[in-house]
């Protein structure tokens, strides 16, 4: 099954319109994919195979690596150094550039040069089957703009695409739960050695992240209220205290780890921007906020997790964990968190 996408025609006079219109707000008043608007515009159609992608980009330098949800979106500075490679699940892992692709997601690629108000602005950027974006990269100053430009032509492909054939955006998941098995989810829990056994651990007892938070209760996690979430990104500014942010999609989740230093809210949008990382977040779009415990041979891993209105997750945040440390969170941080407001009857 497609979805109908407007001509290419339609998309570069609407784009000639509207000429300050943000890439992913176009798409959305023209009810297609993001990923049309490149096609039409004639941008380059690349590899978005990871082996060839992720090794190509260690040539070029120093980049900005984008990803984005439809609530928050995170752009670190840094080069793709350290790829490992996998048919499900693939990482660049380095202080900088911390990834986690999905590589089923990467569907569509394109490699765009662009004229803007602040110069040539040069990317490459990947979509899902639905033509929304997973993961983008830009050069920046001190890139290798000609290995950036050998690394296009040996990613690009033979066939020019000006019209696009999507697939339809499949629909947000919504919390799932089963209270039937609720003590049977709190069991396993407890049982928990890794982080990463939870999602298994829901999947088995057909749940999902959301629904079984909903229904383990305390001491697994604690329900905070929405703007939880941005009280504890202005209080991490004025901290010092080092956490681990993750931003996602079904695509890519990408990982800030580091302390959050200089907080710019902008209207409905909380900023963080700092030199080599930046958080844009929409405020209004936070519906839930948990306050997460798991357990970890290293003791307790503790988050703060946000959805919005769908049930989708936004952002979770992690205390930083160093290899050295005995612990799987830091003091500072889950202090933070018991200071944090809890959600309230009256407040739901």
């Amino acid at each position: 099954m497609t979805m109908a996408t407007p001509s290419p025609d339609a998309i570069r006079a609407y784009l000639n319109d509207n000429p300050n219109t943000r890439a992913r707000d176009a798409a959305a008043s023209l009810k297609t994919g993001e990923a049309a608007l490149l096609a039409a515009q004639g941008a380059m159609p690349i590899s978005t195979h990871l082996d060839t992608v992720m090794p190509a980009l260690n040539t070029v330098g120093s980049v900005m690596a984008l990803t984005r949800n439809e609530s928050a979106v995170h752009e670190k500075d840094g080069i793709y150094e350290n790829y490992r490679g996998g048919p499900h699940a693939s990482m660049v892992i380095n202080d900088d550039i911390d990834l986690r692709m999905f590589p089923k997601h990467w569907v569509h690629g394109f490699a765009q040069i662009k004229e803007t108000e602040r110069g040539t602005q040069r990317s490459m950027q990947f979509f899902d089957a639905a033509g929304d974006a997973v993961h983008k990269v830009f050069a920046r100053e001190d890139t290798d703009i000609a290995a950036w430009d050998d690394m296009v032509k040996t990613l690009s492909l033979d066939e020019q695409i000006t019209n696009l054939t999507l697939a339809p955006r499949a629909p947000a998941d919504g919390p799932k739960a089963d209270p039937a098995k609720a003590e049977e989810l709190r069991k396993a829990w407890t049982a928990m050695t890794d982080t990463h056994q939870f999602m298994r651990l829901t999947s088995h007892l057909n749940m999902n992240r959301l629904g079984a938070y909903r229904i383990a209760g305390k001491p697994f996690v604690k329900p905070l209220a929405p703007w939880a979430l941005n009280d504890a990104i202005v209080s991490l500014g004025e901290a010092d205290t080092e956490i681990m942010l993750f931003v996602g999609n079904p695509g890519c989740i990408q990982i800030h780890t580091g302390p959050l230093n200089t907080i710019k809210p902008m209207g409905p949008w909380q900023n963080v921007l700092d030199p080599k990382f930046n958080l844009h977040l929409r405020k209004d779009h936070v519906t839930e906020v948990w306050a997460v415990e798991k357990p970890t041979k290293r003791g307790m891993a503790v988050s703060i997790e946000a959805f919005d209105k769908h049930g989708t997750l936004i952002l979770q945040m992690f205390g930083r964990r160093r290899e050295a440390d005995t612990v799987d969170h830091t003091g500072a941080f889950k202090q933070l968190i018991s200071e944090l407001p809890q959600l309230h009857l009256e407040d739901a």
